[in-house]
Formats: structure tokens, C-alpha cells, sequence
């Protein structure tokens, strides 16, 4: 199914247009966390909790799939370390004496400028993705605010 035809079934959920943008900004959110590997399952127990929409929050989780996790972790990364103040974050790397642990122990000084990078470009990608989702069904909808 092609991304327009699944932005046309979120905007005809017949939901409010805030909780289906919330359940795209909560998804997204999730979706760009470090929490690699969880994401499906974290998606469908917060839709659950916080009374979602399932889909449309699944459907933010999914921003993050495999064609675009490496340039956003990477780009997320390099912003968290910016954000820490951090000069240099890429070790050099022995190629021919690599082990796992030491991979993990050359990649360490990584992890804060991952989780802050991660945490901070989930924040705005998800209140985008409120405002863009909340817009697109508003317009939908023939109508520019919704009613309290």
C-alpha cells in the first residue's frame, strides 16, 4: 500500500483529529527512540494505555523501518554529541583486532550523545508530525480548528 493511500486512511478515521494526531506524534515519538527492537511492542502498549488509535500509532512507529534507522540514529547521534559539546565521535578503530566487546568498549563514549540525540529528535519529529497529521485531517474534514 502506498504512503498516500495509508495518509488517506488515517484522515478518514473517523476518531477526533487531535487523538489521531496524538496517536501519530506518541508513534513517531517511539519509533525514533533508541529503544531498538522494541518499538512495535512499545507503540501497541502505549495505544493501548493511553487509549490510541492502534493503527495510526503503528504507523508512526514505522517511520523508523530499515531504510531510514541508519541515517537517523547516525544523525541523531552526531546531534546529541554537538548538544554535549563533544569534539571528536568517531573512535579510531583497530579493524584487525576487533572483538565485540571491544566494538562495545570503543562505542561507549557514544551512548549519552545516542539517548540525548535519540530523545531530542523524537520530541520534534513527533510534535511535527502532531501538527502535519492534525492539519491534514482538519483539511479533510472542510474545516480549520475543531470545535471543544
Amino acid at each position: 500500500m502506498a504512503l498516500r493511500d495509508k495518509l488517506r486512511e488515517v484522515v478518514s478515521i473517523q476518531d477526533s483529529p487531535r487523538k489521531i494526531a496524538l496517536s501519530f506524534a506518541v508513534g513517531i515519538f517511539l519509533g525514533m527512540s533508541p529503544l531498538l527492537g522494541l518499538h512495535t511492542v512499545l507503540g501497541i502498549a502505549a495505544a493501548w494505555l493511553f487509549k490510541l488509535n492502534k493503527f495510526v500509532t503503528i504507523l508512526g512507529v514505522y517511520i523508523t523501518n530499515p531504510w531510514t534507522i541508519v541515517p537517523l540514529y547516525t544523525f541523531s547521534t552526531w546531534l546529541g554529541a554537538r548538544m554535549l559539546g563533544m569534539g571528536t565521535i568517531i573512535p579510531s578503530i583497530d579493524w584487525n583486532a576487533i572483538t565485540f566487546s571491544y566494538f562495545l568498549k570503543e562505542m561507549k563514549p557514544l551512548l549519552w550523545p545516542f539517548l540525548l540525540g535519540t530523545t531530542s529528535v523524537g520530541i520534534l519529529c513527533a510534535v511535527l508530525g502532531y501538527l502535519v497529521v492534525h492539519h491534514a485531517v482538519m483539511k479533510s474534514r472542510g474545516r480549520r480548528r475543531e470545535a471543544p
